[in-house]
């Protein structure tokens, strides 16, 4: 095998990279390294590509193509959510506007009875007018509790 001692720039050259990465590899230790007394970092290669081939080249912007791609898929799909945002936030203004239209609740009043709850109630008129509850039915109990008792 022919092993050279390359410093960074030329180590760069050599595989197609920059020398940052040429940089990070040697501190990460994926390539093999020493430094002179100067403090010069030199690289070792065993073949003159380290495994970087032609086609290996080749490849590369075919990758960058990909990555581009990817990048504009992913741009798009960012658009897409910040005009969701955008509507949802129209939506919430719209509906806090409405907030104040709506009549605020007395708190000496009793809560208005919904639909659907268990306890309904009918109003009788007695001989003075005034109309009392009455409940239409006994309350709801699960059909547990009407099983195995109280």
């Amino acid at each position: 095998m022919d092993r050279r001692r390359l410093d960074v720039k030329q180590a760069a050259q050599v595989l197609g990279i920059s020398t940052d990465a040429v940089h990070k590899r040697v501190k990460r230790g994926s390539l093999e390294s020493e430094k002179d007394e100067a403090g010069h970092v030199f690289v070792w290669l065993d073949s003159p590509d380290n495994g970087y081939t032609q086609d290996s080249q080749d490849v590369q912007p075919l990758l960058i193509a990909r990555l581009e791609n990817e990048n504009e898929f992913l741009r798009q799909e960012l658009e897409q959510r910040a005009e969701e945002l955008s509507e949802m936030r129209r939506i919430v203004a719209a509906l806090v506007q409405r907030v104040p239209e709506l009549e605020p609740a007395r708190p000496d009043a009793p809560p208005e009875p919904r639909e659907g709850d268990p306890e309904t109630v009918a109003s009788a008129n007695t001989e003075e007018g005034e109309g009392i509850e009455t409940p239409l039915r006994e309350e709801y109990r699960p059909w547990w509790r009407r099983i195995f008792g109280p």
